[in-house]
This record gives C-alpha cells, sequence and structure tokens, in this order.
C-alpha cells in the first residue's frame, strides 16, 4: 500500500511537540555555566542577581541566599536619609558637627580630617562621604540621626523582609554575636532597581542617589570599560566581597548585585562575575532576539 506524501506530513504535524528553548535562553544558560564556574574556583559560596532594566527579565545564581552585607548596606542607610530629608526632619544643607571622639576606623576620609578637631558638614556631604569612600564616621552619624530601627521599618516597608541593618559600622562586639547587616542577592538588585526607576523617595532623591553612587571606586566600575557609566557600592569584611548596583549599558541597562563569603585572603569574585554579565547584556544591546548583531 502506497502512503501519500501529504499524509504523512498530517501525521506528524499531529505528534505533539516540546517547546525548545529559545536562542537568548540558551545564551543565558551559557552564561550562568561561565558564573558557575567562578563559584566552583571559590573556597568560598556566592551569589549574585540581575535585572535586565529594559524587560524586567531576571538571571540569577543563589540568588535568594542571605549574605552579610559589608558596606553594601549604606545603600539602605542613604535612603532613608533621604527620606527623613523629605519628611522634614532635617534638610540636606543643615550643618553637622562631628566631634574627634566620632571617629570610626576602617574605610573613609573623615578620621583623618578630625586630627585636628571637630569638623563641621552639610548633611548632603554627609551622605555622600557615608556612600563615596564609604566613611565609617559618617554612617554612623547617618544611622544616629535616623535610627536603626526606621531604617529597617522603611525596608519592610518597601517590601524587603531580608534586608536588615543590625550594627553599627565596625562593631566587632555585635558581629561576635552574628549581628551582621544582611540581604540577598535578589533584595539588594531589586532596591537599586527601584531607584532607577525613580520610585524610591522620589524621583529627583533618586537620581541624586544615583549620581552619588557613580562616584564610587566600585569594583564593577572596574570591570566594565569606562564609558559606560556605573553607581555601585561595594562592601568589604575579612572573607567578605559583595557589591550592589546599576550598570547603564546603552540599550541594555542592568541593575545587579554579587555577593560572596567565606573567601580565602585576596579573592574577589565581584570584577569577574560583573564582567560575565556585562558581556552578556552587551550581546542584548547590540543584536535583534535571534542573535543577528546589528550594531
Amino acid at each position: 500500500m502506497k502512503i501519500c506524501p501529504f499524509a504523512l506530513l498530517l501525521t506528524a504535524a499531529a505528534i505533539p511537540s516540546f517547546a525548545q528553548p529559545s536562542a537568548i535562553e540558551l545564551l543565558e544558560q551559557k552564561t550562568l555555566e561561565r558564573v558557575r564556574a567562578v563559584n566552583a574556583s571559590l573556597n568560598g559560596v556566592l551569589g549574585f542577581h540581575a535585572i535586565d532594566l529594559t524587560t524586567g527579565h531576571t538571571l540569577f545564581l543563589n540568588n535568594g541566599t542571605l549574605f552579610p552585607q559589608a558596606s553594601s548596606i549604606k545603600i539602605a542607610i542613604m535612603i532613608q536619609m533621604f527620606q527623613s530629608a523629605r519628611a522634614g526632619a532635617f534638610h540636606l544643607t543643615d550643618p553637622v558637627t562631628l566631634d574627634p571622639k566620632e571617629t570610626v576606623g576602617g574605610s573613609g576620609h573623615l578620621q583623618i580630617l578630625l586630627r585636628t578637631g571637630p569638623l563641621t558638614m552639610t548633611v548632603r556631604d554627609l551622605i555622600g562621604a557615608m556612600i563615596e569612600t564609604s566613611d565609617n564616621t559618617a554612617t554612623n552619624r547617618c544611622i544616629s540621626m535616623v535610627g536603626m530601627e526606621r531604617v529597617n521599618r522603611t525596608l519592610l516597608e518597601m517590601g524587603f523582609r531580608n534586608t536588615r541593618l543590625q550594627r553599627k559600622m565596625l562593631d566587632t562586639a555585635a558581629a561576635l554575636k552574628d549581628q551582621e547587616n544582611i540581604s540577598t542577592p535578589q533584595e539588594m538588585a531589586h532596591l537599586v532597581d527601584l531607584i532607577y526607576h525613580g520610585k524610591v523617595v522620589d524621583a529627583e532623591a533618586s537620581k541624586e542617589m544615583l549620581v552619588i553612587m557613580q562616584r564610587v571606586d566600585a569594583d564593577m566600575r572596574k570591570a566594565i570599560p569606562a564609558a559606560i557609566a556605573v553607581a555601585a557600592k561595594p562592601g568589604e569584611l575579612t572573607g567578605v566581597r559583595c557589591e550592589t548596583g546599576i550598570v547603564f549599558l546603552p540599550n541594555r541597562p542592568f541593575a545587579l548585585s554579587v555577593a560572596s563569603t567565606f573567601l580565602d585572603e585576596g579573592r574577589n569574585p565581584v570584577g569577574e562575575v560583573t564582567r560575565i554579565l556585562y558581556e552578556h547584556f552587551e550581546k542584548l544591546a547590540k543584536s535583534n532576539k535571534y542573535g543577528n548583531k546589528l550594531q
């Protein structure tokens, strides 16, 4: 019996087919494989969360794990400072006088200036010092001004249940009790996503926060070509490296939070992961959805 070729086509068409991954999905799989390779190379653990700010699509690994945030938590403190200013608790132009006895070691430049006596600056400059040079003296004064509880309440009101400010800077006694400043890569990435979209405090405050963060000499900044703007805040403790920020890649800006802990001395995967994600989004920025490079 002869079988009509057309009938064979109809029969084949009737067989259910399973959806195949798109070219972009395959690209994502390879990008994740590259990040997993970085993670595998660590004598420690790593997580990240990236948000495509054009589409809202996410790419991640261990993004729900709680990691110590070190100085990256200062983003949350900055948000509360701007919110309190908008609420009238103080003005960004108000003077603030720091006393030498408030000096905190670690990162920052104010500890040097305070050697000669009290130092007066505006609230805006205090916030700038906290973020730009990650000044711990400025940070602790900011925390005193707005209150740790208020920072955490604001985070909860914004929907961030895992991001917590639990101690001031360089409080070793608190750290020994596991009172770290913590968050997940997912929540930190979404925090700067909201800032990027002007939804934190208001559009004007969000814009100013990003301007401040663009002045930071961050690891993400070093991993990205100089022509691309980056707004980021790194964090560092012994065995800990993390960073959260925005990469203003034309046609494909993205938010990224990288966190790592239990690291060997001298190991910092933030730049490696940032570069991998930058290369991923750069491909998307220059191609159509099928990978035809049009730019």
